[in-house]
């Protein structure tokens, strides 16, 4: 492999991880800020609160994004697969 073919396929795997992850990620970050604003607005300080309600929707959107991860992962294998066997 060349160095322009090894950065295409670095880019594409990154990208990739980006896909994969984000739904996770953003049911996290939204999660997190709902929490917060409900603990500000009651002035209820507690650390652990957020921890898991933020467990439990990210597990729920796991579950519920799975076959969309499991697409894309596996059209990421089937693109560096037809590298591999093309050369």
């Amino acid at each position: 492999m060349t160095g322009p073919e090894v950065l295409e396929v670095a880019r594409d795997s990154i990208w990739t991880i980006v896909v994969v992850s984000s739904p996770m990620l953003v049911v996290g970050l939204v999660v997190g800020v709902v929490i917060s604003l409900v603990q500000a607005l009651t002035q209820i300080q507690e650390q652990t609160l957020v921890f898991v309600p933020k467990i439990l929707a990210i597990f729920v959107t796991l579950l519920l994004a799975l076959p969309f991860m499991a697409d894309a992962m596996h059209s990421h294998m089937m693109r560096i697969s037809s590298r591999i066997i093309g050369g």
